[in-house]
């Protein structure tokens, strides 16, 4: 990622030099120019040394239930349809 980033930066800092032609009766442009993108490029590469790594979450630990539990499904009584449902599965351990 740093590498890809710092490639860009350094291709955006050559276009962006080659890319004005110099004027003769302008004397600050070229400095007000090349502060600005040596601004902008140290910005990126900044921001890209300065980045925390990524963050990965760990993988999910799914365990078996203890000795004697299961697994079921209680009826959930549902006033919309005025019946009985089938209801979310529940860990039951007697």
């Amino acid at each position: 990622m740093r590498r890809t980033l710092f490639a860009l930066a350094v291709a955006f800092a050559g276009v962006a030099s080659i890319g004005a032609p110099a004027q003769a009766y302008c004397v600050g442009c070229a400095v007000g120019a090349g502060a600005i993108g040596g601004l902008a490029a140290g910005a990126i590469i900044g921001s890209a040394i300065a980045a925390p790594p990524p963050y990965y979450a760990p993988a999910p630990y799914y365990a078996p239930p203890g000795p004697g539990c299961y697994y079921t499904r209680q009826p959930v009584w549902d006033p919309a349809i005025g019946a009985y449902r089938r209801g979310p599965r529940i860990l039951v351990c007697p």
